[in-house]
C-alpha cells in the first residue's frame, strides 16, 4: 500500500495538495482547510476534505456525458490510506488559467460589478436587477487566475478571446454554460438553486487544442453557491450551503476583524465550526440524495 511520502509534494492551494504519482498521474488530496476572503482560516472544519471529494465525484460521474474529467480512481492502491476518502488519483493535465465562472444569479462580485457598471465582466444585464435577481440567461463571468493570496481578477470575454484565442474562448465559454445547465437542471430537481459556480479545465498532457477536460474540483461548496429553491426571494441575500456562513461571520461586529486591515482572520469559534460543517454536509446529501456515512464508511 502507498504512504503519502512516497510521492513528491509538488503544490498547495488553499484547500488541496498536490503530489507527483508519476509522469501522467497525480494525487490530489482535500484537506479541512477552509478559505475566506482570499486567506486560509486558523480553523479546520471536520470532514470538509472528504464532503469535497464525495461531492465532487458524484458530479463527475453525473456530467461525465456533458464534459470529459480528469478522475481516474477514487479507490485505488496507490492512493494512501492516511488521505482515502478525501483524495483522487487524477490525470495530469496542461491547466487553462482561467477561472470559468457562470452565473445565473445576480450576487457577490457579479452583483458589485453590476451596481458600478450596470454589467458584469462586460455582460451588460438590464437595469433594476437587485440581491439574487435570476438572470434571463445564464452568462459566462471568467476570471484571471491569480497567486495564492490574491484574489482572482474578473476579465470580460473579450480578454479571454485576446489571451488564449477566439477558438478556446468561445469552447470555454460554451462548454461552461453547458455544465452549469444540466447542474442547475439537476439540483432544481433536489429543491436546490445553483446560483453561480465556477469551473477549471485543461488538455491532456501533449493535446492541446483537443478535448477540454474538466479538472480540480467541481460544483462543491467552496466553487458553487448552492441556495433553497423553498423560500427564495430576489432582493435579499439567500440562505445557503456553502460558505458565505463563514463569510458573514468574518465580517459581523462579533468576530472583531477588519476585513480592510493587515491583521489575518481570528480563529473560528466552535458554534460556527459546527454550522458550516452542517450546511457541506447537508449540500452533498441533499444534492446528491447519497449519505455521507456511505462515503466514508
Amino acid at each position: 500500500m502507498a504512504k503519502l511520502s512516497d510521492y513528491p509534494h509538488l503544490a498547495s492551494g488553499k484547500v488541496r495538495d498536490l503530489y507527483e504519482v508519476d509522469d501522467e498521474l497525480l494525487l490530489m488530496v482535500a484537506s479541512d482547510r477552509i478559505s475566506a476572503y482570499d486567506f486560509v482560516l486558523p480553523t479546520p472544519i471536520p470532514d470538509k476534505g472528504a464532503i469535497l471529494t464525495a461531492m465532487s465525484m458524484f458530479w463527475f460521474e453525473l456530467l461525465a456525458d456533458v464534459v470529459p474529467n480528469h478522475v481516474v480512481a477514487v479507490d485505488d492502491p496507490r492512493i494512501p490510506a492516511q488521505v482515502r476518502g478525501r483524495a483522487l488519483l487524477v490525470r495530469r493535465l496542461e491547466m487553462v488559467p482561467i477561472e470559468c465562472v457562470a452565473r445565473g444569479y445576480l450576487t457577490g462580485s457579479g452583483l458589485i460589478d453590476y451596481r458600478a457598471t450596470g454589467a458584469v465582466c462586460g455582460v451588460a444585464l438590464p437595469p433594476g436587477l437587485v440581491e439574487s435577481s435570476k438572470l434571463e440567461t445564464p452568462i459566462f463571468t471568467p476570471a484571471a487566475k491569480a497567486e495564492l493570496g490574491s484574489h482572482d481578477e474578473n476579465i470580460t470575454f473579450e480578454t479571454v478571446r485576446r489571451t488564449a484565442g477566439a477558438d478556446l474562448a468561445e469552447r470555454l465559454r460554451d462548454t461552461t454554460l453547458a455544465i452549469y445547465a444540466a447542474a442547475a437542471d439537476h439540483a432544481a430537481t433536489r429543491g436546490i438553486i445553483l446560483a453561480d459556480t465556477k469551473f477549471e479545465f485543461g488538455f491532456a498532457l501533449g493535446a492541446a487544442g483537443g478535448d477540454l477536460v474538466l479538472g480540480d474540483e467541481v460544483l462543491t461548496p467552496d466553487s458553487s453557491r448552492f441556495w433553497p429553491a423553498e423560500g427564495y426571494q430576489a432582493g435579499r441575500v439567500q440562505p445557503s450551503y456553502d460558505k458565505q456562513f463563514v463569510r458573514d461571520w468574518l465580517t459581523s461586529s462579533e468576530s472583531g476583524w477588519d476585513r480592510r486591515g493587515d491583521a489575518p482572520p481570528p480563529p473560528l469559534p466552535t458554534d460556527v465550526v459546527a454550522a458550516t460543517r452542517d450546511r457541506y454536509l447537508q449540500a452533498y446529501e441533499k444534492v446528491s440524495g447519497r449519505s455521507f456515512g456511505d462515503w466514508i464508511s
